[in-house]
């Protein structure tokens, strides 16, 4: 039995596979190019409400240490268990509010993934289809391009204020209104956001005025579709 103990001991020590620095030096480069594409996408044909520059500014970060990660681990099944170890023990916790954003993050892992494990090929055309399909999406939510105009209401719901009352306030005033995103915390805490259309600024100066009539504590904020990006 100590034998068998000693055997795999030194199996897991001696496994190691020599790492090809050159095509280290590619996977690395190619990974930073393919996630600073991906970032170009999303800030132009994401639909995100939160800042999209600004959050994909961390895919080139991403995709080139899951990378550096997967090149490490895969030359030694010690090390991979030691991967497997850590991250039971550190947990990462991110403010991910809307699936678009989480979806574009598994892509920059796949990518690492796939070229620190020496696909190369599968990776590039996996990327190039997946990027027809973000760019073909766009067109398919073309009819929503005149809705310019995003807004976002908070407060403490009461009888005045819930959903119902402030989605009443912007069909009167706007020509189009979708619902984007609704929370509500166990404070009765409800913030909502809507993707809106306004055919003057006359309407939307009405809207506002009967929505901070809905209560005093209600916040409101503005943001046209372009300044996302």
């Amino acid at each position: 039995m100590a034998g068998e103990l000693g055997t795999f001991e030194d199996f897991l020590v001696n496994q190691n596979a020599q790492i090809d620095i050159t095509y280290f030096i590619i996977a690395l480069i190619v990974s930073a190019i393919l996630s600073f594409i991906l970032g170009k996408l999303y800030i132009k044909y994401g639909r995100a409400l939160s800042n999209r520059t600004k959050f994909a500014g961390n895919f080139v970060l991403i995709t080139t240490t899951t990378t550096l990660i997967i090149m490490i681990v895969k030359s030694s099944l010690a090390l991979s268990l030691g991967l497997v170890g850590a991250l039971s023990i550190v947990r990462f916790r991110a403010a991910i509010k809307e699936p678009e954003e989480l979806a574009f993050l598994f892509l920059c892992i796949s990518i690492g993934l796939g070229l620190g494990a020496d696909q190369l090929g599968i990776t590039l055309i996996a990327f190039v289809i997946i990027s027809i399909l973000i760019f073909g999406r766009n067109f398919y939510y073309k009819k929503e391009e005149n809705q310019n105009l995003y807004i976002t209401v908070s407060g403490k719901l009461s009888p005045n204020l819930d959903l119902k009352s402030i989605s009443d306030v912007l069909k009167k005033y706007c020509s189009a209104v979708q619902l984007k995103r609704f929370d509500k915390t166990d404070e009765d805490i409800l913030e909502a956001a809507f993707l809106v259309d306004f055919e003057s600024f006359d309407k939307l100066e009405k809207a506002k005025r009967e929505l901070n009539s809905l209560s005093k504590a209600i916040n409101i904020s503005y943001l046209d579709n372009s300044a996302a990006y």
